[in-house]
């Protein structure tokens, strides 16, 4: 994998240092359940922003919520002030998305996958083979870049699931447990790509390894049962004798939301 911090043309021409998550009163309910309630959470441009919390704290419900996927039961959030609800080209041009679980096409070639994902990102002709060639390289997929995606192995895969939220050089990239199911050196080199980010995109991470989270979050949030019950610099909220307190909504003396 090459620096991947390297500037691509498009970067140098837009200057980009990250786009910034507002969210005010967001709330969103399935049913009589709650999933997120009332949450005021800022993240500036440019920051390395983690969110952890416990299976069904709320994590992936806020996320889905900033790409547009679900929309708010009251309250709203915005990316750069514009709104996944009522702006929604808008938002998606600024942000690149990697699932949990790759969301691949097996039977297409790596470089083919990217060209579609490309395309649909509405890059076209040279811009398109320029930006597919660029995450080739940077993401060290030039080996495979003629092998079926079915056909590579799990780290590849997660190559490939960076490359494609690369493509279009957005100002926000969301990365839902980047890491999970990888082998140490692959998650060196995973990690190695997202601490690149920093003050260059804003990096909205959601994991649940704590380690992950201080070795590349400048801030962290902590939600339980839907509430946010820790916010601040990822030493002084995850530093304490007992971190997973947070997990079960203990919240700390310091750093608290």
């Amino acid at each position: 994998m090459t620096d991947p911090s390297d500037r691509s043309p498009a970067e140098d021409a837009s200057g980009q240092g990250g786009a910034a998550i507002a969210a005010r009163g967001l709330t969103r309910r399935f049913g009589s359940h709650v999933a997120l309630r009332d949450l005021d959470l800022d993240v500036a441009p440019g920051a390395a922003f983690g969110l952890l919390g416990a299976n069904g704290a709320g994590k992936t419900t806020f996320i889905r919520l900033v790409l547009g996927l679900l929309l708010p039961s009251s309250g709203e959030v915005q990316v750069d002030g514009h709104s996944p609800e009522h702006e929604p080209e808008a938002v998606r041009s600024r942000l690149g998305f990697v699932p949990e679980t790759s969301r691949l096409y097996p039977d297409l070639r790596v470089r083919g996958f990217l060209r579609f994902a490309g395309a649909a990102r509405d890059l076209a002709g040279t811009a398109l083979e320029s930006a597919v060639d660029h995450a080739l390289e940077r993401f060290g997929l030039e080996d495979v870049s003629d092998r079926l995606v079915g056909h590579l192995s799990k780290g590849f895969q997660q190559r490939v699931s960076l490359a494609q939220a690369f493509l279009h050089d957005p100002p926000l990239v969301i990365v839902d447990e980047p890491t999970s199911g990888l082998d140490p050196l692959q998650q060196a080199e995973v990690r190695g790509v997202l601490g690149s980010l920093r003050g260059r995109r804003t990096l909205l991470l959601c994991t649940h390894d704590l380690s992950e989270a201080r070795d590349l979050c400048d801030q962290v949030a902590v939600l339980h049962r839907g509430h946010l019950v820790a916010h601040g610099p990822a030493g002084q909220v995850l530093g304490g004798d007992d971190p997973l307190a947070l997990f079960r909504g203990m919240a700390p003396e310091a750093g608290t939301a």
